[in-house]
């Protein structure tokens, strides 16, 4: 082999050598900021059939959020924007529709904070009624960490016999078209990635002249229960990311 081919050979190898080594320190830079790092993920399967047979066949108003079994720290994670800033037709607020979540978040006119993070993100908490099938959202904790994650949810206009339009009986209207009450789901959840849970049905929640109440869940709740006909937490990690979406939009 001549001298220039060997030459060029050498140089190739020596770019070959450099690039893999960037290539290399690049991965390893992306794993570490994802080490150590973990995420609950709530999952939502929302049921349109059912949703689209209520009178408005819209989507449901919900609110997720974390609360701290010892310190009772609340944090939320997701909440539909029309509840968030009392976007009502007129109504600056209807308390009706989530009223555990407005009671601890909003009541005694409480601000809605933006930031809904636990951990080094600044993740916006309101958003638009989900009208997809699936809904997903992540919210980053300490690893090892324990939380109760509540969901409150409700179909405006489910009336059914027990909860109807007008109820004859005490000649009183559904002024906010409530229909069934909201329902609340419930799930104690360990912060250990690769670990599901599943939430259930713990209770309703009232708002009745002025005042909001959790009590068990009534006989006369039918279809509101299946709404959500499948939720679902995982705890995962954080998958490596070159580029940061976030950092781009804000540029």
């Amino acid at each position: 082999m001549s001298f220039f081919r060997k030459k060029i050979v050498k140089n190739w190898i020596i770019l070959f050598s450099g690039g893999l080594f960037i290539v290399i320190a690049i991965a390893g830079i992306v794993i570490v900021k994802t080490w150590g790092r973990t995420l609950i993920q709530v999952d939502i399967h929302q049921n349109k059939k059912l949703i689209h047979l209520s009178t408005f066949a819209e989507p449901p108003q919900f609110a997720i959020w974390l609360e701290n079994p010892e310190t009772k720290e609340l944090k939320t994670v997701f909440v539909t924007h029309r509840v968030a800033i009392g976007d009502w037709e007129g109504k600056a607020n209807v308390p009706v529709a989530l009223p555990q979540w407005f009671k601890q978040f909003k009541g005694n006119g409480k601000p809605v904070k933006k930031s809904g993070s636990l951990k080094g993100s600044d993740m916006v908490i309101t958003g638009a009624t989900p009208k997809d099938d699936f809904f997903s959202i992540r919210i980053e904790v300490e690893p090892g960490s324990e939380w109760i994650c509540w969901i409150e949810m409700n179909l405006a206009g489910d009336y059914n016999d027990a909860f109807p339009e007008f109820d004859r009986k005490a000649y009183k209207e559904d002024e906010f078209s409530n229909g069934q009450p909201a329902l609340l789901f419930k799930a104690e959840v360990k912060a250990l990635e690769g670990l599901k849970f599943t939430p259930v049905i713990s209770a309703q929640s009232i708002w009745e002249d002025g005042v909001a109440r959790v009590e068990p869940l009534s006989n006369g709740i039918t279809t509101a229960k299946d709404v959500f006909d499948k939720i679902q937490i995982s705890v995962i990690r954080p998958k490596p990311k070159l580029i940061d979406k976030n950092k781009i939009q804000n540029i």
